[in-house]
């Protein structure tokens, strides 16, 4: 098993991951925390917004900055899954069938446009998403550790997009929206694109990935109170006892603000969690998992307000007591 760092050391290495990262994409720490934190949560994150907000730089420059291999993936509506999986190629010397591996094979997968292909196609990544495996004509294989998968979509009500099935944005741990820089942050991107004197921005790796795994480990130690737990529970059962809401968040989205708050307690260098870890991810990783009643779309609701509204109903924890399965007797 993976040694795991301890939480001084995992926030001290992150911070200095978010550094990195900072110097390229300019005024998105909230958002670059966010993705992060999904990362060392050992989670794949869903990057929504408008064209050029930095979806794919960011993609980019995570896996650059923690030292993983990389590929891109441009899904379009002519993508087949055999594109993202891989297929067996006949091998004319060995006068057999060879298999191929496709771009799902590495550590970081950008996933870019993911709405834009048919959900085909999109449904062959659900399979790496959650067994990090991959089945091609009957055969298996594993995904080596660690793997990460950041999509980028457009707005749904961009032309040339299909909406993403409920059950592949439940796969996603998180989904995070940027949107648009300040005009001091913007003008801050044209004179560091000056400076730069090229077009590509490229990071130096500020961990590896056994680093990654190790970092990842130590989220494993990050001690949950069981009110806290408890309050976790309820903020997702009441997504689903919501007056706006047709389908509530499942049980993967109360395991999504477990994980995404242990992750936020490491990058603060603690091993336990507090009630405002939980706040701080409630509307990035319960928000996708939530379908409106139809007549709120007419009302513009978002989800978002959905989840805000249940942060507020939804008493905070306030105990230091140890958590029940921590205990020794």
């Amino acid at each position: 098993m993976t040694q795991a760092l301890p939480p001084y050391e995992v926030g001290r290495l992150a911070g200095a991951v978010l550094d990195s990262v900072g110097s390229v994409l300019v005024g998105k720490r909230d958002s670059l925390e966010l993705v992060l934190a999904g990362i060392l949560a050992g989670g794949h994150v869903l990057l929504e917004d408008m064209p050029g907000l930095g979806k794919t730089l960011t993609a980019r420059s995570f896996a650059q900055a923690l030292g993983l291999d990389f590929r891109r993936l441009q899904f379009t509506p002519d993508l087949l899954p055999a594109d993202v999986t891989g297929s067996f190629l006949y091998d004319q010397r060995k006068g057999d069938f060879a298999f191929r591996a496709g771009p799902v094979f590495t550590n970081m997968l950008l996933a870019d446009e993911i709405n834009r292909t048919p959900p085909k196609t999109q449904s062959a990544l659900l399979e790496a998403m959650q067994e990090k495996q991959v089945s091609v004509e009957g055969v298996t294989y594993r995904l080596d550790p660690p793997f990460h998968v950041i999509a980028t979509a457009n707005p749904i009500e961009y032309e040339g997009t299909y909406p993403l099935p409920e059950a592949q944005l439940d796969r996603f741990l998180l989904r995070v929206s940027f949107g648009y820089p300040t005009a001091e942050e913007e003008w801050t991107v044209l004179q560091r694109r000056m400076s730069r004197r090229q077009e590509e921005a490229t990071l130096s790796p500020v961990v590896d990935a056994r680093t990654l795994q190790q970092m990842q480990t130590a989220l494993e130690s990050v001690a949950v109170e069981d009110s806290i737990g408890r309050y976790i529970v309820a903020l997702a059962s009441a997504t689903r006892e919501h007056s706006a809401v047709l389908v509530g968040s499942s049980p993967r989205g109360s395991l999504a603000l477990l994980l995404l708050a242990r992750a936020r307690a490491v990058m603060a260098g603690r091993d336990y969690v507090v009630p405002e870890d939980v706040k701080d991810v409630a509307i990035p990783a319960l928000a996708h998992r939530i379908t409106l009643r139809p007549e709120m779309w007419l009302r513009q609701v978002n989800p978002s307000f959905v989840v805000q509204e249940v942060l507020t109903a939804v008493p905070a924890p306030a105990s230091g007591a140890l958590p029940t399965y921590a205990r020794h007797d």
